[in-house]
Parts: C-alpha cells; structure tokens; sequence
C-alpha cells in the first residue's frame, strides 16, 4: 500500500505552523502543566498535599498571566483587563479589546490551538472537580474551585473580547445579563465571609 503523507496546512493543530511558535508551546506548557501537578503530583511528590496545592496553585496563576497578557494578545489580537475608576468610589468596569478584522493577519493554526486549550482546560476541571465530589475529597476541592475561577474567568473575558467571532454571545450572556460567573462568584464569596 502507498501511503502519502500530507502536508501540513494552515489551520491544522502543528505547532510548526505557528506564527508565534515559543509563544504558542509557552501557552500549551503552562496550560498543561497546572493539570498535570494536580493529576500527578502526589505520585512524586509522595502525597505532600500542601506542595501539590502550592505548586498547582502558581502554575496556574503563571497561566492566568500568560494568557491574558501575552499569548492571547500575540495569538489571536485580543486583551481584556479590569479598571477600577479613580474617584474613590471603587467601581470598575472590564475593558474588552480586539484588533479589527483586516489590522492584523490570522494565523488559523494559532487561532485552533488558543481556543481549543481556552475551552478544554476549564471543562478539564469540571470533571475533576464532579470526581472530587464522588470522593469527597474536600481539600482537592477547594483547589479546583480556584482553578476554575481562574480558567473560567480567562475563558470568558477571550469570549467577550471576540467581538468580530461565535464567542461573544455566549460570554456576554454570561457576564452581563446577572448570568453565571456573577452568581456563581456571588455565592461563593457571601458563603466564605459569612462566618
């Protein structure tokens, strides 16, 4: 049988064909690395809880930065940050920003591998944390609680800023319209000070 191997196209997920390709493995490696710690790490590090947590804890803080600072904006044209208003009121609102749609030339194969890491991890630890209720595992819980607002919080700010994309409805359904995240964050917080 003659096998032909085809080349790899625009689009397809090989890192080859990045635009950014230090800035795209970078991306994958924080991305995958938080998981990895947490699924592996009390094999190696003989069941020390509490390194695993710290461990976990500042990849995924290094992800947060990453993505929202450098790969998303290198990667796909987007940003988004918080500002918080200089009149001592405390009132921030969220910036969402994107590159117009002829400013700047997608790379497909960038734009595959930003959003498919964007939308699996956090549905990654979803199923870690319904595997983590089964077990009754509490104290694991607790840090995927916090990977999730992290993941999640990235997740939907990208979506948002995708104005020009499919993304944008699901986000602004979910930041804007009293959704999710502002319940989900709401409940949370008003249970942890309630003591």
């Amino acid at each position: 049988m003659d096998q032909q191997q085809r080349e790899p196209q625009q689009g397809d997920l090989h890192w080859r064909l990045s635009s950014h390709p230090v800035t795209l493995i970078t991306f994958l490696a924080f991305r995958i690395s938080s998981l990895l710690i947490y699924l592996f790490g009390g094999l190696f590090i003989r069941n020390n809880f509490i390194l695993v947590f710290i461990l976990t804890i500042t990849l995924l803080s290094i992800d947060f930065y990453y993505l929202k600072n450098i790969a998303g904006r290198r990667l796909v044209g987007l940003r988004w940050w918080n500002e918080v208003k200089g009149d001592n009121s405390g009132d921030s609102h969220w910036v969402f920003e994107s590159s117009e749609p002829g400013s700047r030339v997608q790379n497909k194969t960038d734009s595959r591998f930003f959003w498919l890491a964007l939308y699996v991890q956090p549905a990654l630890w979803v199923g870690l944390a319904l595997f983590a209720v089964l077990k009754l595992e509490v104290f694991w819980l607790s840090l995927i609680v916090i990977a999730l607002i992290l993941t999640v919080t990235n997740t939907l700010a990208f979506s948002r800023c995708d104005k020009f994309g499919q993304a944008s409805n699901l986000a602004s359904s979910a930041l804007y319209s009293g959704g999710i995240a502002r319940n989900l964050a709401g409940g949370m917080f008003s249970r942890m000070f309630s003591r």
